[in-house]
């Protein structure tokens, strides 16, 4: 069982570590590992739950006695159902209830240590990229944004790009200027280095960003809530911030 011999993540960074390394020992039990973990399911054992720990491996056991606990819980008594359904349907089963917990822990140390909007959205997004256990498991899995190969995501920005200068959009409302080969290191230094207004996240070449005309600053679209399809109709985007400013004059 699992007395904390791990680290406990508190940043970011390391919440979505400590999931990674949850996740792939879930998946191992589920998969590779599946005649083991269907052997150590006794349904004439007491109340089992699999657990998935930070460095990859995975345990079945009973639940630890402390009320509350250290951790939010897996699902109780996994093992009483092993053997009244049919092999594939109860590993989905488990699969579904492994996804919840990965989640569950996850927030917890969100909460645990006081992570902010932006800071619990980031999180999400991060782990929103993996496919669920479930998804492994049933063979339905979609490769994540770092799976997927930089390549494709370039050309699928560009061609938003591209197609919305077609069509009479101002490129700064469609993502930050890429570097010319004959522009000032100043102004390289700021493309290098642009951030969201709104989340404070790096420039991804994959995203929609939208710059403000009277601040000058970007902004994920998503952030901001304007589509390609509206940056369309915009003469002149402003965004929160100077909206507001502008109704409190």
């Amino acid at each position: 069982m699992e007395g904390i011999p791990h680290p406990i993540p508190r940043t970011v960074e390391e919440v979505f570590s400590d999931f990674k390394g949850r996740r792939a020992g879930l998946i191992k039990a589920l998969t590779s590992d599946v005649k083991d973990f269907y052997q150590q399911c006794d349904p004439e054992k007491e109340n089992l739950c699999l657990y998935g720990f930070p460095n990859e491996t995975w345990e079945v056991n009973l639940p630890v006695e402390e009320v509350p606990p250290e951790l939010p819980e897996p699902a109780l008594g996994i093992n009483f159902a092993r053997d009244g359904m049919q092999d594939k349907d109860w590993l989905l089963l488990v699969a579904v209830h492994s996804d919840s917990w990965l989640l569950a822990v996850a927030f917890y140390f969100g909460a645990r240590f006081g992570f902010g909007k932006n800071e619990r959205k980031r999180l999400f997004q991060l782990i929103d990229d993996l496919p669920t256990v479930f998804e492994v498991v049933t063979g339905n899995s979609k490769q994540s944004k770092e799976e997927s190969g930089i390549p494709n995501n370039k050309s699928k920005s560009n061609s938003k790009t591209s197609e919305s200068q077609s069509k009479g959009v101002k490129p700064s409302q469609s993502q930050p200027p890429k570097e010319e080969e004959d522009s000032a290191e100043d102004e390289e230094d700021d493309e290098q280095g642009a951030t969201c207004g709104a989340c404070g996240d790096s420039y991804a070449n994959d995203e929609f960003w939208i710059c403000c005309d009277v601040c000058e600053r970007w902004f994920h679209g998503k952030c901001v809530k304007i589509t390609p399809a509206k940056a369309e109709h915009i003469k002149q985007y402003k965004c929160p911030g100077c909206s507001n400013k502008r109704a409190r004059v």
